[in-house]
């Protein structure tokens, strides 16, 4: 007797030819959901196969969408023809590490070990849709569809979540930092002193929480596109999906790459403002810094910076800025507005303090000379700065965001991306061929504004 597959409303067969179809079924998927079924495989039902019936199901497989091209015809620019050329190299591992990263390598090899990973195909015979095992070098094509057993995903959420519990007053933090959510991306307000993504001596990091906590209704969790530093704050986007982030990482990109080129009469897809508040004033007004930026090794070999290079120099970045004062004060601060034409590490700090020659406040790392020279400023009577003797606000993973102001003894580091302009990815991914040519013009932008943090806010107020 041929068992029966429960499919969901968003199974969807492959048509010879039909390539629309396809390519609008996948968006349909971007991302998986578990699915209800009994199997029929190649190799008949064993007893394990017969108590779990649940399967997880991924997005089905296509190479012809490319984020790097809609991220350049997002920008303005023409993909180029042999970058779109499809070349199938993608295996069936590859795939589900691609689709699946809170799964560790190890555990998905062990399923491919045990013969726990399936595909479906079309059975001429029956002309009905069954499973069938798929080894992990076999090549996806078009349209194929990876079961994963439900219970390795509980198994692997279990296991990522245990270290820490999940508590009421940590998922409101969290959610209290959006900004913005649609089906395509999240973006929040990044505290100071959170870090974006984990490492050594790291216990919690953004893109862990944000994996537990605003993941809602989405099996996959929100992946990072881009960075900004620990000690920085502000906007701060993450894809909903995997195609999603890799559309937005490419964006992010072809921001730098085109910045190389004519950036004043480029059309800028995305755009980023931060404000920072600097000890001294620039000379002019307002500009446009083009330097190259390189990493350079310090204290012998224990540490490096970045700093101002040769352009010869061999690890030169060409990294370019365009600033403006926002308002000065007596007391010898300036609030900048200074928008990143390319994205490089710590360019905005760098640029500041070697070429404008105003360091952040709060940046010792490369401002550390100027806050010993102007510690007068800080007690200058004409600012009237008071010192604040009630303790920082608490928060649950211990940031103390009210402390760090320029009327404390330590200051904060006071960079803060205020403003951003994006394309609607999400209405991109609604059109029936994504990566086919189309007029960027015809496409939406999103701004993001976000608020400034504690620290900043109070410097503000007491600077105006």
């Amino acid at each position: 007797m041929t068992d029966q597959f429960l499919i969901s409303k968003f199974r969807w067969r492959p048509l010879a030819g039909a390539k629309k179809t396809v390519t609008a079924a996948f968006y349909q998927l971007q991302h998986y959901h578990a699915t209800a079924t009994t199997i029929n495989t190649d190799g008949g039902n064993t007893n394990e196969e017969k108590k779990t019936n649940q399967w997880l199901t991924l997005p089905a497989f296509t190479p012809t969408v490319d984020g790097s091209s809609i991220a350049k015809l997002l920008s303005g620019r023409t993909p180029d023809t042999k970058a779109r050329t499809i070349t199938n190299n993608m295996t069936a591992l590859k795939w589900i590490l691609k689709c699946c990263p809170q799964l560790p390598r190890s555990l998905v090899h062990k399923l491919f070990r045990l013969r726990q990973v399936r595909k479906e195909y079309l059975a001429e015979e029956t002309k009905s849709c069954q499973l069938k095992r798929v080894g992990a070098k076999d090549l996806m094509d078009i349209g194929d569809i990876i079961f994963l057993p439900t219970t390795i995903d509980v198994k692997s959420r279990s296991t990522k979540h245990e270290n820490e519990n999940l508590c009421n007053e940590g998922m409101k933090f969290i959610r209290g930092l959006e900004l913005f959510k649609d089906s395509a991306i999240i973006v929040i307000n990044k505290p100071p002193g959170m870090p974006v993504q984990g490492g050594i001596g790291i216990k919690r990091s953004l893109d862990e929480l944000a994996a537990k906590y605003l993941l809602y209704d989405y099996t996959e969790s929100p992946r990072l596109v881009h960075r900004l530093d620990r000690d920085s704050s502000g906007i701060l986007v993450m894809g909903r999906t995997l195609l999603s982030a890799t559309i937005l990482h490419s964006i992010f990109r072809e921001k730098t790459f085109g910045a190389s080129d004519d950036v004043l009469e480029s059309k800028r897809s995305l755009q980023k403002r931060y404000w920072a508040l600097v000890i001294g004033s620039p000379r002019r007004a307002g500009g446009l810094i083009s330097v190259p930026l390189g990493k350079v090794v310090i204290d012998d070999g224990k540490s490096e910076k970045i700093t101002v290079v040769d352009k010869f120099h061999m690890s030169a970045q060409h990294a370019v800025t365009e600033y403006r004062v926002i308002s000065s004060s007596s007391c010898g601060y300036t609030w900048l507005e200074l928008s990143p034409l390319t994205g490089r590490k710590h360019q905005l700090r760098v640029h500041c303090a070697e070429v404008l020659g105003t360091p952040i406040v709060g940046d010792y790392k490369y401002g550390w000379q100027a806050h010993k020279k102007s510690k007068h400023i800080f007690v200058n009577s004409d600012c009237q700065l008071e010192e604040k003797n009630s303790k920082g606000k608490s928060d649950p993973f211990g940031l103390d965001l009210e402390n760090g102001s320029i009327s404390d003894k330590h200051f904060r580091l006071h960079l803060h991306c205020k403003q951003m302009l994006l394309p609607n990815i999400a209405q991109v991914l609604r059109r029936d061929n994504p990566d086919s040519d189309f007029d960027s013009k015809t496409v939406e932008s999103i701004t993001i504004d976000a608020d400034l943090p504690p620290h900043m806010q109070r410097s503000w107020d007491l600077l105006n």
